[in-house]
């Protein structure tokens, strides 16, 4: 005797979490946004001069991208799997400003400033790549510290 097939229910299909995913990414990106703007707005860069505001949100958007990726890759818990992809790529891909860096640059070219878009050019990302690895080594430090 055969007994008849039954078809099992899908909890979860791949574009249900690929759209949540996305929904993540999208409203911790307009949040980032949001903040950087923000802190544009209160802090401008005077004409011609080091675009400051611009170094100082990338150099503290890489710190706590490297704080967070630490906390959430290296946690005794397993974090909520949107949790990543909407403080990372969300929250801080949107508060980070890179397309803002090479365009203060361009500006700064364009308006015969080569010395100082040259100064930006080499500092932001030097910076903001040393703002990452202190903030994960610093971080892991202090998890380790806690175990």
């Amino acid at each position: 005797m055969t007994l008849p097939k039954t078809r099992a229910r899908p909890t979860r299909t791949a574009g249900f979490l690929q759209g949540r995913v996305v929904a993540a990414v999208a409203l911790g990106g307009g949040a980032g946004a949001a903040a950087r703007h923000a802190a544009a707005v209160h802090w401008p860069t005077p004409a011609h001069g080091f675009p400051w505001t611009t170094l100082v949100v990338n150099v503290a958007g890489c710190a706590l991208i490297g704080l967070l990726t630490v906390l959430l890759t290296e946690a005794r818990r397993t974090p909520h799997p949107l949790l990543r992809p909407f403080l990372a790529t969300g929250v801080l891909g949107g508060f980070t400003t890179f397309s803002t860096y090479t365009t203060d640059i361009a500006g700064l070219l364009a308006e015969g400033h080569a010395r100082t878009a040259l100064a930006c050019l080499v500092v932001t990302p030097l910076a903001a790549l040393t703002a990452v690895w202190l903030a994960a080594r610093a971080t892991r430090g202090l998890l380790r510290g806690r175990a």
